[in-house]
Order: C-alpha cells, then sequence, then structure tokens
C-alpha cells in the first residue's frame, strides 16, 4: 500500500499540487473498488485502515474523508453501528448473459460497454437470462469492465433441446446449444421413455449451484437424432418457436368461408379486370403481393401494389389473432416454412393464386416516366391475378426483351394488344421504374448491402446434396422496389392524416436509427488495415462511405465476411411506434405493409391504416408499442433459428464431403484460441484451433487482427486466404473444426518477408555498432 511521504523540497519543473491529486484519486478508486469487491460485508473503520495499512495518523484522515466522500455520492452507505458497506444499487447494472466461453461470459448492457463475468461468479445464470450484475472499477483491468452476477431477473428460457445419454443407470442430457456448457441430470422417472438415440426437449427443474448440477425432465421426445424433421423440430424448439397449430386453432381457420361474398365485392374498389400478376419463389405457396399495371390516357401509368387482405379474415379477441400475435413472424429454415398462420388461411384464403378473385389491401399510384409519384390511393380491393411468374420466368422474360427508358412509348403500344404481350411489357415496364427508383434511392444515402444468401439442394430425407450462394437479379430487385414504395407511402399517409403534427397518429414503424460513429469508426480503421480506404467524419459521411467501400470490396475474397462486419456496425431494424426514420433506406419514415401473411406488424399496419382512412381519432399507442416490442424479439428468434438452421446443414453438407479434400478459404475472424476460416465454396464456417498450429508458438495480436508465430514471424490475419481441410464436425453443436493444409496470402507472404528483413536489418545494424565499439575501444 502507498504511504505518504514527508513533503520534499520542491524542484524545478515539479507540480505537488497535481501529483498529490493523483494519489488521492487513484486511492479513492482502490477504496471505492474494496467495496464493490466485498459488497456483501460492512467494515468498521478500524477494519477499513487495517486493510489499507494506514498506520499514519494523515492517511487515516484522507481514507476517512474519502469514506465521506463516497457516501456523499451514495456509492457507500453508513448503519447505526457506524460500519460502512456498499450501497450496491450504484453500480449494479442489469444486462443479458452470453456465455462465449466455458471460462466465461459477457453480460451485455444496452448503450453500455459489455461486462466480462468469470464463469464461477455466475450466479446459477446461463446463456440468455437477465441478470443483476455488479461492475468492478476500472482500475482492475484496463483492458475491460469486468463484474460478477448479483442475481438473475428473468430466465431467458426454462427448456433446452439436447440429446439424451446414459451413464450407466443415470440418464442426462448433452444439451445443443453451443453456450450451454454442462449436462442436465434427469431423474429416472423424468425420461419419457427417451433412448439414447433420441434428441429430447428438456425442462429445467434445477437451476445449477456451485454445489448442485442442472436437474430437469424430458417434456417431449422429438425423434432419433441426426433425422432431419427430428434436427429442425429440434431447432425450432431451442429457440421457443412452435413447429405446428393445435387442432383447436386449425378448426378455427377451417370454419371461415372459402367463397367471397358479393356484398363484401360491393364494399371495395373492384379491380379484377386490371392486368394484375404474381412474382415469387418458385416454391413459394403464400403469395401476399400482386401488382397491376394499367396505361393512362396522360401518358402516365397506374400501378397497383395488391397486398393479401389478412386483417379481413382475422378478427381481433379471436384465437386466431392470439396466435398471431404471439407468433408474430412465419419461420424459414432451409427445409420447410412454419407458418404464422394456419395453412387454410395463409395457402388458401389468402394467397393471391392466379385466375382467383382476392380480398387485397392496396396501395395505387399514378407514376410518371421518370419514376415519380402523381397521385396516390390507398383502400380495400378485390383483384384477379392473371398469371403467377417465379424469379427465374420473370427475369428470363427481361433478358429477352431488354429495354431502356426512350423506348417507353414502345411498351406503351403493347399494354393494349394481347394478355401475354401485356404481360411482357409491363414486367419491362415495371423493371425500367424500379432501376429509377433504386438509383434515386441510393443517391439519397440508401447503403447498398447485398448480403450472401445460402441455399440447399436437399433429397426428400432431407440430406443436403449441394449448397450454393442465391444470387439476387433485376426481378428480386424489381419486387423489392415497389414493396419499399408501398411501405414507405403508408408511413408518410398516415403521418399526414394527423391533426395535430406534435402527436401524430399512432402508427407501427420499421425503424433502423443511425450507427454509433465510434463503431463506425472502428469498422472504418480495420478496413483500413485490410487495404480499403474508408474516412468516416460524421454521419453524414457513412452512407457515402459504406457505398464506395461495398462497391470496392465486391468480387473479393473478403467480401462476405466485411459486408456481414459492416452489418453488425449498424443498429439492428426494429418495430416501434416511434417516429425515427430509416438509416439504412434513406427514408425519413418508413413501415411494414406488404407482407401480411407472414409478419403481424404489417396486420397491425393494415388496421391502423383502415382506421385512419375511416377517419377515426389516433388510438392509444401503449398496446402497439408493447405488439412492436413481441414482434421484434420474435423477429430474432426466428431469425436466429433460420441461421441455426443454415449452420447445421453447412455442417452436415461438410460431414459427407471427403475428409482429405484441400478447400480454398479466407480467414473471416481470429481470436485468443484459433482461427475462423471460411470456405469460400460453400460458404461454410469452421475453426484452425491454436493448439492444432504445430509449427510455432503464435501470440493474438487484437490491435492488428491477427496472430503472429513467436519464432518464425509468421503471420495470419484477417482476411488472408488459406487451405484447410476437415479435421471434424459436430453436427449436434453445429461446428466445424479444421486443419491447415497451407497458408497464406501473398499480403501475408510479403509482410512476413517484410518482418523478416526489418529484423535482418536490425540484427546487421546491431552487428555493425558491436564493431564500431570494439574498434573504438581498441
Amino acid at each position: 500500500m502507498k504511504k505518504i511521504n514527508k513533503q520534499q523540497p520542491q524542484n524545478r519543473g515539479q507540480k505537488p499540487k497535481k501529483q498529490a491529486v493523483s494519489f488521492i484519486e487513484e486511492l479513492k478508486s482502490e477504496v471505492t473498488a474494496f467495496f464493490e469487491i466485498n459488497s456483501e460485508i460492512s467494515f468498521k473503520l478500524d477494519e477499513i485502515y487495517e486493510h489499507f495499512d494506514a498506520q499514519d495518523p494523515k492517511l487515516k484522515i484522507i481514507i476517512a474523508g474519502l469514506l465521506e466522500e463516497l457516501r456523499a455520492d451514495g456509492q457507500i452507505a453508513k448503519n447505526i453501528g457506524g460500519q460502512y458497506r456498499a450501497d450496491k444499487s450504484m453500480f449494479q447494472l442489469i444486462g443479458k448473459v452470453e456465455h462465449v466461453n466455458k471460462n466465461y461470459a459477457f453480460v451485455v448492457i444496452d448503450g453500455q460497454e459489455d461486462v466480462w463475468v468469470n464463469a464461477e461468479d455466475l450466479k446459477s445464470a446461463i446463456d440468455g437470462d437477465t441478470v443483476q450484475v455488479v461492475v468492478f472499477s476500472d482500475f482492475r483491468s484496463k483492458r475491460r469492465r469486468e463484474g460478477r452476477v448479483e442475481k438473475v431477473v428473468e430466465r431467458g428460457r426454462t427448456e433446452l433441446v439436447g440429446s439424451f445419454e446414459m451413464s450407466g443407470r443415470y440418464p442426462f442430457v448433452v444439451p445443443d446449444g453451443r453456450r450451454i456448457y454442462d449436462d442436465i441430470l434427469i431423474r429416472e422417472n423424468k425420461t419419457l421413455n427417451a433412448t439414447a438415440t433420441d434428441k429430447v426437449l428438456v425442462k429445467i427443474t434445477q437451476w445449477p449451484t456451485p454445489s448442485r448440477r442442472m436437474e430437469g425432465e424430458v417434456v417431449e421426445v422429438l425423434g432419433k437424432a441426426g433425422e432431419n424433421n427430428t434436427e429442425m423440430h429440434a431447432i425450432l424448439a431451442e429457440f421457443g418457436l412452435p413447429y405446428r397449430f393445435s387442432a383447436a386453432l386449425e378448426a378455427e381457420a377451417n370454419l371461415i368461408p372459402d367463397t367471397i361474398s358479393e356484398e363484401e365485392i360491393a364494399k371495395r374498389r373492384d379491380m379484377r379486370d386490371t392486368l394484375t400478376f404474381t412474382i415469387d419463389p418458385a416454391d413459394a405457396k403464400d403469395f401476399d403481393d400482386a401488382l397491376s399495371v394499367q396505361f393512362l390516357e396522360n401518358g402516365n401509368y397506374e400501378i397497383g401494389i395488391h397486398i393479401a387482405d389478412v386483417s379481413h379474415y382475422i378478427q381481433p379477441n379471436t384465437n386466431l389473432e392470439r396466435e398471431a400475435y404471439a407468433r408474430a413472424t412465419s419461420v424459414y429454415l432451409v427445409d420447410r416454412t412454419v407458418p404464422m398462420l394456419p395453412e387454410k388461411i395463409s395457402n388458401n384464403l389468402c394467397s393471391l393464386r392466379p385466375n382467383e378473385d382476392k380480398l387485397t389491401f392496396s396501395a395505387v399510384f399514378e407514376i410518371n416516366d421518370s419514376a415519380k409519384v402523381v397521385k396516390e390511393w390507398f383502400g380495400r380491393t378485390v383483384i384477379h391475378s392473371d398469371k403467377r411468374y417465379s424469379y427465374e420466368e420473370a427475369q428470363a422474360e427481361l433478358d429477352n426483351l431488354a429495354v431502356n427508358s426512350e423506348q417507353l412509348s414502345v411498351i406503351n403500344e403493347q399494354l393494349a394488344e394481347n394478355n401475354n404481350s401485356k404481360l411482357i411489357a409491363a414486367l419491362v415496364l415495371l423493371n425500367t421504374l424500379a432501376l429509377k427508383m433504386r438509383a434515386e434511392r441510393f443517391a439519397k444515402g440508401a447503403i447498398n448491402f447485398e448480403t450472401v444468401e445460402v441455399k440447399f439442394r436437399l433429397d426428400e430425407a432431407g440430406k443436403p446434396l449441394g449448397v450454393y450462394q442465391k444470387v439476387r437479379k433485376d426481378s428480386n430487385k424489381l419486387i423489392e422496389e415497389f414493396m419499399l414504395l408501398a411501405n414507405k407511402r403508408v408511413a408518410e399517409f398516415v403521418y399526414n392524416k394527423s391533426r395535430n403534427k406534435t402527436t401524430p397518429n399512432t402508427m407501427v414503424y420499421r425503424v433502423h436509427e443511425e450507427p454509433n460513429i465510434e463503431k463506425l469508426r472502428t469498422f472504418a480503421a480495420f478496413a483500413n488495415k485490410l487495404g480499403y480506404k474508408m474516412k468516416v467524419e460524421n454521419d453524414k459521411e457513412a452512407p457515402k462511405a459504406l457505398n464506395e467501400l461495398l462497391a470496392n470490396i465486391e468480387g473479393k475474397p473478403e467480401q462476405n465476411i466485411l459486408e456481414q462486419l459492416a452489418v453488425r456496425t449498424m443498429a439492428k431494424a426494429r418495430y416501434t411506434t416511434e417516429d425515427l426514420g430509416h438509416f439504412g433506406l434513406a427514408f425519413r419514415r418508413y413501415s411494414h405493409f406488404t407482407s401480411p401473411i407472414r409478419r403481424y406488424p404489417d396486420v397491425m399496419a393494415h388496421r391502423l391504416l383502415q382506421h385512419y382512412i375511416d377517419g377515426k381519432p389516433s388510438p392509444d399507442t401503449a398496446w402497439y408499442e408493447a405488439a412492436c416490442k413481441q414482434s421484434s424479439e420474435r423477429e430474432k428468434m426466428a431469425s436466429d433459428a433460420e441461421r441455426a438452421s443454415i449452420k447445421y446443414k453447412q455442417v452436415e453438407f461438410m460431414s459427407l464431403m471427403d475428409p482429405e479434400r484441400v478447400w480454398d478459404g479466407v480467414i473471416s475472424g481470429v481470436a485468443e484460441f484459433g482461427i475462423f476460416v471460411e470456405i469460400k465454396e460453400t460458404s461454410c464456417e469452421g475453426m484452425i484451433r491454436m493448439t492444432d498450429l504445430k509449427d510455432d508458438f503464435y501470440e493474438y495480436d487484437k490491435a492488428n487482427y491477427r496472430i503472429v508465430g513467436q519464432r518464425s514471424k509468421r503471420m495470419f490475419t484477417f482476411g488472408d486466404a488459406v487451405k484447410v481441410r476437415v479435421k471434424d464436425t459436430n453436427m449436434a453443436r453445429r461446428s466445424m473444426d479444421l486443419s491447415l493444409v497451407e497458408g497464406v496470402s501473398r499480403r501475408n507472404v510479403e509482410a512476413t518477408r517484410n518482418e523478416k528483413n526489418r529484423r535482418r536489418n536490425i540484427d546487421a545494424n546491431r552487428k555493425t555498432d558491436k564493431q564500431k565499439n570494439i574498434k573504438q575501444r581498441k
């Protein structure tokens, strides 16, 4: 412990006052940390003196003064007996546990730096739990905030999925989740007759403690481990997502009439005679949007965006409504769709199938040759789709008849010809307008993210026969632009209907807030180290800088990885009633209106839009805000489940490959324990563990995103090209270990050569200096 020295005579240049302040501030940090670490104990003043070895009276006076300062700040309290204790409320925070490693976890706190927690200090918390954490003072660790869990506020999950196993006659379950590190003990009478080859769903009955393991009971046997249906059901169960509807709910859906009454048609704008078609994935069964085209005498075009009128069939205060609210979204796994609504509604009543009359909610726009909206109309309609295109079929038509903007007059003439010519002409027209809208959107600052979408070719049993990356073409972008237009204009329409702009109409917005400028600068610094110049001085420069980077990395080995990292610097898009705008799309207001079959927020948007069309006042915001939060949370769960299913199939596919095959990869991440490598051909990611690099002892250089050999100075850096073999696959954990075959990119080779040359020059200079010294001595 530092002692106060008697003041020495002042030397020139010394600033004793500043030094004294520095010492007292450091001592105050140590006293604060003492109470944080011993937050459960009260201390007498003499005990505090003893701990700090305070024998000097002056030091005692300083410590006593600091104690009173901390008490006045509310960081410590003094009880009736004169003992001091920590006031834990001052440094307790609420966050969510991410148990990233068996030995430690992070508690993620909104708007703050994560808190590192030793696994021994988790106090029965597991990954996903919301906890109260005590944060230690910064002086304990200059690298990160550290803390310990005080209590579990809310369990993230009460059920876990895993493989049923036996140890002698004692049953237990090995969890599938990669962030659950302990097995779950099962009582012998709570197994539901599961066998050692089964995948099961377990309800936790006893949470782990320092002296007791986690216990549970089997509540469902999902099937034989390794079978496709079992594994997909296991993924859904892992994320708390249902994979079937109750019989009662199916029965309620089946009671809805299949036919549309003339009375209902009379209430709507009849657009059945307008040329209309859908464009969807080839394997889609629920078509929730259609486009219509009509040539106007003034030379403009009437473009209708027609959306399935789900809110007509799903009425408030019904079981179907409650189920839609609870699910909030359809879930898309690699081999199936788990719909938000029963099949009778999603694939039949509401699906805009060709050659059938359908009820829709429409946004109809008059648009000129410059793709500008001249007029708009919103309301309920009835339509009749003339054709169902797949994206591939629509693209083939566009490729066969490419037209530039000067040839729109030819299209206008074709719109009056036979039905097939009309459809092709309408496709070309919409594509021409969409290209203009897209160009304008990017000119206004929209971010051009084109993230890779992984798809699989599966056999009848669900086994992956091949993996490929989905390519987005003009037909995809055509639909995207018109859906964006409808979503944007609906949000603006509702806002402009507000009677009082200071308290605008309640609306469900899809918002994407501006990125944290510090996160962007960190990402820019990282991109600069990889050779890509990116300068971000302020928020306004971000869109242009990001788009330039995305253009520069197109086609490069590190494109996918850098795009993923760029996305992570962005705020997460979410639903809310707050009018915050959408940064990524560069829209001042934006909603979700175009997919009510698969998204509950769109159902809410339909109801609110009709509410305001009817001239009714704005409803209470509180219910809608709660529903927005629920929808955002369920969307994340569904997205996590989709990624898990992709990861499972990737690992399964790689497990079927020749183990001697050599794959080209690119380093996608570097950590203390190894190198992450993404295989280019399949987009599968695996790890080369540090312990498997036998040629040298490698050290982790966090600042430069690389590991460096202690002896050879060989470097492995983010973005480097490597060749690897598959060493091991673990389908239950959805993980893959790789071994290095050879490594490294030209950049790495040059960097290693430069490092060796630098050291050779240093050694040569030292030798020269040594020889000079010897001569001087002589």
